[in-house]
């Protein structure tokens, strides 16, 4: 069974599979979105949403300080090489809520065996869905400090 692992700048990183995922609670969406190689696409998943995956692994943040949250990322490695970033102001309730999932069903069919998929349903387009999650790294956004430069 495929495995995703979730580290970072978390207290409790895990290694989780879409039997794990389904242990949330289960939120759905339907969606269109426009793919470059196939045209509009139609789909309905179903699986937990990141935010509260991300939440459960005790991220590095500080609930006081709202606006030093919206620093930091997510990287989402799929198996077939993709890569997506999403930041955390766009999960966090506070900011723009967006209900992005894990999704751990396709059109009604269990993606045990495929692994599980980052979905964006407020996407016009597909290119952030990821398939077969594989890591998702939390962190801080640190800016470089660059030698000579003011």
């Amino acid at each position: 069974m495929p495995t995703l692992l979730l580290h970072g700048d978390l207290g409790r990183p895990a290694a989780l599979s879409v039997a794990d995922l389904r242990g949330w609670p289960v939120h759905r969406a339907e969606v269109t979105f426009d793919c470059a190689t196939n045209g509009p696409q139609h789909h309905v998943f179903e699986g937990a949403l990141l935010r509260d995956v991300v939440a459960r692994a005790h991220p590095d943040l500080e609930d006081r300080r709202r606006k030093d949250r919206s620093r930091f990322v997510l990287a989402v490695s799929g198996g077939d090489g993709h890569h997506s970033l999403l930041s955390w102001a766009e999960l966090d309730p506070d900011f723009c809520g967006s209900p992005v999932l894990l999704a751990t069903r396709l059109d009604g069919e269990d993606l045990d065996e495929a692994g599980c998929q980052l979905v964006v349903p407020t996407d016009r387009c597909g290119a952030r869905y990821v398939s077969a999650v594989t890591h998702i790294w939390f962190g801080a956004l640190e800016v470089p400090v660059l030698a000579g430069v003011s």
